[in-house]
């Protein structure tokens, strides 16, 4: 039978002098695995290349004193955990509470007892290895929260995929749609994060959250006939209000899937409120300014931020793109009809940020452009075109 063997508590032991380090080490050496060091430099050498469990430190020091060494370890974050008992004939006051001040566990002044001692490094140092033992639980359960977290990222991920993807099979719209468009969200988001009436919302998980479920604008036209959705000519009225209700479609399909995922969710860890912001951002994004849009007719604020965001991004995006009923405009076009809208059919403020991010906007188009291969496989999945800013 194998056996265990406990492995020592490891202390550096930091004098000038050989008979005080000799006497030291000698008291430690049966108990513990003992390291020492007769100058400041190589202390704090062995303190971080060692990483021992407790270092006992004169003060009185040539070139470099024990108080010096004592602060440098506390600066360094490889060694500040690590903690320092004082080991001196300084037997004043304020020598002692200077030391302590400087983060040292202890103060031991000479001559040694070695009960004394030996008591006070046992007690210390079974202090340092249960506050060790919390950090590693800590650590281990911050790893095992991130990995869950990934996970449920990922699952979402996957989710969201295959949901655009559902949705993209039965509509004019090309995957590198859902690609630009999730960027361009996230562009402006990004640029709006430290704007009055959006710092306070679009922090960098939000932003995150935004770009992930961007894709999912439109996933309530699954739900629409195809009769209506495949048209290829203009919608009648009775059509056009069947054909608004997706971003309804769209909310309750979220909602169902919240149902669904919600203790799994809430035990994995994810992201803040991400099927609260999908859920705005799918059922708002044809919401307009000034109350005209649908299918709630919000006006102004009342639209979530998520949903000005999409708003811009999805209407710059169907203006430049070809569909079989139009050609595509060029981006000085769009850009024309994106600002003449600044007020009515979007939020002001992120117009003019549209026109400062002009070129990313144009960068983000040309990296995801569509295929004549995206086009084509398309061809056949043609809905009506009710106005430039309706698309």
């Amino acid at each position: 039978m194998d056996t265990f063997f406990p492995v020592k508590n490891s202390i550096l032991v930091v004098d000038d002098e050989i008979t005080n380090l000799s006497l030291v080490a000698g008291l430690l050496r049966d108990h513990y695995q003992v390291k020492v060091a007769k100058d400041a430099e190589r202390a704090l050498e062995l303190a971080q290349n060692e990483q021992p469990d407790l270092i006992l430190l004169d003060v009185m020091m040539p070139v470099t004193d024990g108080y010096e060494v004592c602060r440098r370890l506390k600066a360094d974050s490889m060694t500040q955990h690590i903690p320092v008992i004082f080991l001196t004939s300084q037997t004043d006051t304020e020598n002692e509470e200077l030391g302590l001040s400087l983060g040292a566990v202890d103060y031991i002044t000479r001559p040694i007892r070695p009960g004394i001692l030996l008591s006070r490094v046992r007690a210390h140092l079974s202090e340092a290895n249960s506050v060790r033992a919390m950090r590693v639980n800590n650590e281990y359960l911050e790893f095992e929260v991130s990995k869950r977290a990934k996970q449920l990222t990922a699952m979402q991920d996957v989710t969201i995929l295959a949901m655009a993807s559902l949705s993209e099979t039965r509509d004019t719209d090309t995957g590198n749609h859902l690609r630009r468009t999730q960027n361009y969200v996230r562009v402006l988001a990004q640029h709006m994060q430290s704007k009055p009436g959006y710092a306070d919302y679009l922090n960098d998980e939000v932003v995150n959250v935004l770009y992930r479920c961007a894709p999912l604008h439109d996933i309530g036209k699954v739900g629409i006939p195809d009769r209506i959705l495949l048209k290829a000519g203009k919608y009648t009225a009775e059509e056009y209000e069947l054909m608004k209700r997706h971003p309804t479609l769209g909310r309750d399909a979220l909602q169902s899937a919240q149902r669904v995922a919600g203790s799994a969710a809430s035990q994995l860890g994810g992201p803040a409120d991400f099927f609260e912001i999908a859920k705005e951002l799918v059922h708002s994004h044809h919401e307009k300014w000034d109350g005209s849009g649908y299918p709630q007719g919000l006006r102004g604020t009342q639209i979530p931020i998520s949903a000005r965001l999409m708003a811009i991004a999805d209407v710059y995006d169907a203006l430049i793109s070809p569909r079989v009923y139009k050609p595509a405009m060029p981006h000085a076009k769009a850009a024309q009809i994106i600002v003449e809208g600044s007020g009515t059919f979007f939020a002001p403020e992120l117009v003019d940020a549209f026109l400062e991010l002009q070129h990313a906007f144009q960068s983000i188009a040309n990296r995801y452009a569509d295929s004549a291969d995206d086009l084509a496989g398309k061809v056949d999945f043609a809905i009506s075109a009710i106005g430039p800013i309706a698309l």
